[in-house]
């Protein structure tokens, strides 16, 4: 039997004296996977990014972040160093996650209702979840 591309199997490339040969690079890029929808791609891995849900402190565990909370305003002219851990709300999506900060506090905002660490860092006291004193 024939193979239907016999003839032209040994054949060389045509070459065409206006037209120069495409460089491997463009000619492979003709051929590579495009973005039909652009930012699908990110708005997947949006969707895909976990958060997590803040936490409502009730009972006891209200009560030990007020305790602790009066004794930092005992203590706030020592500027006692505490490790906190608080929510920072996810700008994008619902939710938001929870982060452990140790510092030094400068001071509490009464009226704003924050904590101010001396490195500048200002958290909601109600976005505290716990407070814990290092010394």
């Amino acid at each position: 039997m024939r193979d239907k591309y016999e003839t032209i199997r040994g054949m060389d490339r045509p070459q065409y004296p206006d037209l120069p040969p495409m460089p491997l690079k463009d000619r492979a890029a003709q051929f590579s996977p495009f973005a039909a929808v652009v930012g699908y791609g990110d708005a997947v891995l949006e969707t895909a990014r976990l958060t997590d849900d803040r936490v409502e402190l009730h009972g006891d565990a209200a009560q030990e972040l007020d305790r602790a909370l009066g004794k930092l305003r005992e203590r706030i002219n020592d500027h006692p160093e505490v490790s906190v851990s608080y929510f920072v709300p996810d700008g994008k999506k619902a939710g938001g996650r929870y982060i452990e900060k140790t510092g030094a506090v400068r001071r509490i905002d009464e009226v704003a209702g924050t904590l101010v660490f001396k490195d500048g860092l200002i958290i909601p006291v109600s976005e505290l979840r716990n407070i814990r004193f290092i010394n």
